[in-house]
């Protein structure tokens, strides 16, 4: 089967559970709570999920992905295809029609030059723009004319779903944020913090790092939606305390990513105000190798870049040597229960992209891997620490602020220690790590750090923007405003060529084949990410919640505008 197969019989269809509402509004407030803070409502200046959730209240795609992992019209008449003419026959564009008399928040119609500048705003030079990755392979974004937006490629491209599709391409108001391209994109802090949308909701207040207050949107496109008038999404705290919140004290309705213990969770559900609602889709839990030096000791604008390879971990005995001390089924078992599997795979799903043969990791193997650091010659020195030239194998591992994540990095730690390495930890609050602060010395992307630990997934069932974020233009550096999701500043020409090729492949099983080497390269063959726990998506909701249906493949507030109150 092709993609060209599945483009000419595509459908786009979506069934919503029914629910009786009188109007908009009528049912009052909704209380969610993110324990990481979100810290900018513009998903093209950060690559932290919370920010991006966050901003999808506002800020909407095209087209969307529905928990079954399909494509959905959002605010385009119909997903393009082949058969109804979007899509060019040679593949080389794909054209969208925007929904009759959409409009912003303030009133103002939605047009085809606002899709197409939010493109222009993503790729103008200095700008770093975190999904960078989503516009490969972009010629150009033209305006047919005021409600029809036509994608041009540079090559036949049989996949073109990927630009203004899910949470992390959403379409900005040009008229707002026209004076914010470029270097002056983080400048622009009144866009940034309250975009003008045409999502169910919009920003009354948004104080960072710590609480939005939102209100309905009056001119979204369904008279009857949303059914909250106001929203409160506050950030901070814990995963533990977010969870009590719904589950055993009620005081708020949704708790996102309750990244918790079993046994804890079963624990608070005894409270009986709430239920866990779980997905799973593509989260991996993975350990990310930083192959530059990210020592204090360099210049801040040299830190951490390619100018300075890592001294000690761009040897892939010591990489290989890390992976294979873990017990990732222990792991697995001890921080997710049922809601996790241990995995060499950063891609793990769809079926059809991840690699079931690749399970060499599964096994620990503490004595091979001190065999490994001997033969790269790295000795038992003083207090069992290894030693080489002079130097201590040492390093500074770091994650956000995290019961289960606290507990990984000491057991990783014991494991470490055990064959030699001495483990420095570091946790830092996830607001301040999943940020998008390009002066904070503690972003994930920044990685002033040996080794880091976090989870992330892709929007929809197919990873090649995700795969693709991985290319050599994708290191985060101070040119890009230290954006980018190449944290391990891997570089590889091979890799890029693979990412091109996936790019131009329509063939599933070629594509399948084409991703699976991808996803190899960056975790068996070169060890610079090591996957540990295929992680479902977890949040709590409160008994008295309708209409949540939580989604791996998108935002978790994706279906907002569809909640309501229980009666």
């Amino acid at each position: 089967m092709t993609w060209k197969t599945l483009l000419l019989g595509a459908t786009a269809s979506l069934a919503f559970a029914q629910v009786a509402q009188a109007e908009r509004g009528s049912d009052g407030e909704v209380r969610v709570i993110y324990y990481q803070a979100p810290s900018i409502l513009n998903p093209y200046l950060s690559a932290g999920t919370k920010d991006e959730e966050a901003s999808s209240l506002i800020l909407e795609p095209l087209i969307r992905f529905n928990p079954a992992g399909e494509m959905v019209p959002w605010l385009v008449t119909e997903i393009p295809t082949l058969e109804n003419g979007g899509v060019a026959e040679d593949m080389k564009s794909i054209t969208y029609k925007l929904k009759p008399d959409l409009k912003w928040s303030d009133g103002t119609p939605v047009t085809a030059e606002d899709v197409v500048f939010t493109y222009e705003y993503c790729t103008a030079p200095g700008g770093g723009c975190a999904q960078a990755s989503i516009y490969e392979g972009i010629d150009k974004v033209e305006a047919v004319d005021a409600s029809t937006v036509r994608i041009l490629f540079t090559e036949p491209k049989p996949v073109p779903y990927v630009a203004f599709a899910g949470a992390q391409g959403p379409i900005l108001q040009k008229q707002q944020f026209a004076d914010c391209l470029g270097e002056k994109a983080p400048t622009c802090t009144q866009q940034n913090f309250n975009p003008i949308g045409t999502g169910p909701f919009k920003v009354d207040e948004f104080r960072p790092n710590d609480v939005i207050t939102l209100s309905a949107n009056p001119n979204y496109r369904d008279p009857a939606k949303p059914a909250f008038a106001k929203m409160t999404l506050k950030g901070g705290g814990d995963a533990a305390s977010a969870a009590r919140s719904v589950l055993e004290t009620g005081e708020f309705d949704y708790a996102w990513n309750t990244q918790l213990a079993p046994e804890v969770l079963d624990e608070m559900l005894k409270g009986g105000k709430g239920r866990m609602v779980f997905a799973f889709g593509s989260l991996v839990e993975r350990l990310e190798i930083n192959l530059t030096d990210a020592s204090p000791s360099l210049p801040a604008d040299e830190r951490g870049t390619v100018k300075h390879p890592h001294p000690i971990l761009t040897d892939i005995k010591v990489r290989q040597a890390l992976s294979m001390a873990i017990d990732r089924a222990l792991l697995a078992e001890v921080g997710y229960g049922d809601a996790g599997k241990p995995t060499c795979n950063l891609v793990p799903a769809p079926a059809a992209y991840a690699d079931d043969t690749n399970t060499g990791c599964l096994t620990q193997d503490i004595e091979g891997a001190k065999a490994l650091l001997e033969e790269a010659g790295w000795t038992v020195g003083a207090g069992g620490v290894r030693e080489k030239d002079g130097k201590k194998l040492s390093l500074l591992f770091q994650t956000s602020t995290n019961a289960v994540r606290q507990d990984f990095q000491s057991i990783i730690k014991e494991w470490w220690n055990e064959i030699g390495v001495q483990t420095e930890l570091k946790n830092v609050d996830g607001s301040v790590f999943f940020g998008s602060d390009p002066g904070s010395p503690d972003t994930f992307p920044k990685f002033w750090a040996d080794v880091e630990m976090y989870a992330n997934n892709f929007n929809g069932a197919d990873p090649e923007a995700y795969l693709a974020e991985r290319i050599c233009s994708k290191i985060p550096s101070p040119q890009t405003q230290w954006q980018g999701q190449n944290v391990g500043r891997f570089c590889v020409p091979e890799y890029d060529d693979l990412a091109v090729q996936l790019g131009q492949t329509g063939d599933l099983e070629k594509r399948g084949e084409i991703a699976r080497k991808m996803n190899d390269m960056l975790t068996r063959d070169s060890m610079t990410i090591l996957p540990l726990v295929y992680r479902g998506t977890l949040s709590a909701a409160s008994n008295t919640l309708g209409g949540v249906d939580i989604n791996a493949w998108d935002s978790q507030l994706w279906n907002v505008a569809d909640w309501y109150r229980e009666k």
